[in-house]
C-alpha cells in the first residue's frame, strides 16, 4: 500500500512523492494525519542538507490512530484522536516524518488530543512542548506548574516571545510562578500580555537590554532564548551582580560571557534527543533514555494542563497558500522568508 509524503530529494529540494506506508516498529503507532504544523527546523533540514535523500520531512501533526504497534505503553486504540511530535528528517529511519497522509509516531511523545482542542490547534504543540520541557524545566529548573503555589518574585526573560516556543514558554513560566517578561515586535505586545507576560520589550530598540535591566532592578537571573539570536541583549539584561543562567534552543554565536561574566551558559537544547534514540545532525548523537523518560512525563502533564484550559495553543494560521502537502510546500517558503509571527502555519487534508 502506498501513501503520499513530503520527501527530501537533495540539498535545497523536497517534493511530494508516493511512498510505502511506514512499518510499525516497537513502541510506535500508525496515524492518519488531519493537520500538520510547520517549524523552522523543517526547511532547515531541506536547505542545509541535514538528512538523506528519501527521508520524510516534518515534526508536528494531529490525526487519528490507525494501528497500535507492539510494546506501546500508553493506552491508545484505533480511532483515538492523537497529536504530538515526530522525528522528521531522521537519517536512521527515513520513514519518520509528519508531512504525510499516513505516518508513524513514537508512543511516549504523543498524547490523546484533549477534547477542547481542534486538530488545527493540536498540530501546533509538538516541537514546542518538547522544547519548553527541555529549556524551562530541565535546563533552567523552573518549578513544575502542578507543584507551584502561586506567583513568586523571580523574573524570567523569554527572548523571541512571539515564536511558537515563546508563546508556550510565557504561559508555562507564568504557571510556574515566574514574573515573565518577553521581547517581540510591537504589533505582538498585546497578544503576549494576554498570555501572561508582565511586560514586553521591542527587541529592535537600541537600548532594550538596559531597559530590561532597569525594569528588573538588575535582578534578572533566568533567560530563555527562543531564537538563538538574543546573545548580546540577554547578556546585557541579565543581572550584572548575581549569577544567572541562559538557555537557548539554538547555538548562540556571540561570546556572552565577554559581555556578562556572571552568565552560566548559554546551554543549548536539541529537541530530537527527546525520542531517546540515536541520530545524526552533522555529528552522531548517542541515545539518551533519560530524555525519553522525561519527555513522557512532561507530555502527560502538558496534556492535563491543556485540557484544563490553563495554557492556550499558538494561534493556528490555517492553509495559508493552499491545503494539504501542496500547502505545506508553500508554507515552508513563508517560513524561509521569515513571514510568520505570533502564530503557526498549519495545513489540513
Amino acid at each position: 500500500m502506498a501513501t503520499k509524503a513530503i520527501v527530501y530529494v537533495d540539498k535545497g529540494k523536497a517534493a511530494i512523492q508516493d511512498v510505502p506506508v511506514p512499518k510499525l516498529r516497537d513502541g510506535y503507532l500508525l496515524v492518519r494525519v488531519h493537520a500538520m504544523g510547520l517549524n523552522p527546523t523543517d526547511w532547515k533540514h531541506i536547505d542545509n542538507g541535514l538528512t538523506d535523500p528519501g527521508s520524510r520531512i516534518g515534526c508536528d501533526y494531529a490525526g487519528v490512530v490507525e494501528e497500535v504497534g507492539p510494546n506501546v505503553t500508553r493506552s491508545f486504540k484505533k480511532g483515538d484522536r492523537i497529536c504530538g511530535v515526530v522525528h522528521g528528517g531522521d537519517r536512521p529511519h527515513h520513514e519518520n516524518g509528519a508531512f504525510g497522509q499516513v505516518i508513524t509516531v513514537k508512543g511516549g511523545v504523543q498524547i490523546k488530543t484533549p477534547d477542547n482542542l481542534s486538530d488545527e490547534e493540536a498540530a501546533t504543540l509538538g516541537i514546542s512542548i518538547c522544547t519548553v520541557g527541555q529549556g524551562l524545566y530541565q535546563t533552567l529548573n523552573l518549578p513544575v506548574p502542578t507543584e507551584c503555589v502561586g506567583q513568586g518574585s523571580e523574573y524570567i526573560l523569554i527572548y523571541g516571545g512571539s515564536t511558537a516556543t515563546g508563546i508556550f514558554g510565557i504561559q508555562f513560566a507564568k504557571l510556574s510562578g515566574l514574573r515573565v517578561i518577553a521581547t517581540a515586535s510591537p504589533h505582538n505586545f498585546d497578544y503576549l500580555s494576554s498570555l501572561g507576560a508582565e511586560d514586553v520589550f521591542d527587541y529592535k530598540a537600541p537600548d532594550v537590554a538596559a531597559e530590561i535591566r532597569k525594569y528588573t532592578d538588575n535582578r534578572l537571573k533566568l533567560a530563555w532564548d527562543c531564537t538563538g539570536l538574543g546573545g548580546p541583549i540577554i547578556a546585557g539584561a541579565l543581572s550584572s551582580v548575581a549569577p544567572s543562567k541562559y538557555a537557548s534552543i539554538m547555538p548562540v554565536k556571540e561570546d556572552v560571557k565577554a559581555i556578562n561574566a556572571n552568565i552560566d551558559g548559554p546551554h543549548v537544547t536539541l529537541m530530537y534527543s527527546m525520542f531517546g534514540e540515536g541520530f545524526h545532525k552533522g555529528k552522531r548523537v548517542e541515545p539518551e533514555p533519560a530524555e525519553y523518560e522525561f519527555a513522557q512525563q512532561f507530555w502527560e502533564m502538558s496534556r492535563e494542563i491543556l485540557a484544563s484550559g490553563k495554557v492556550k495553543t499558538v494561534r493556528p494560521i490555517v492553509n495559508r497558500g493552499g491545503k494539504g502537502l501542496e500547502g505545506v510546500l508553500e508554507g515552508l517558503d513563508e517560513l524561509r522568508a521569515d513571514k510568520v509571527s505570533g502564530g503557526k502555519l498549519v495545513y489540513t487534508f
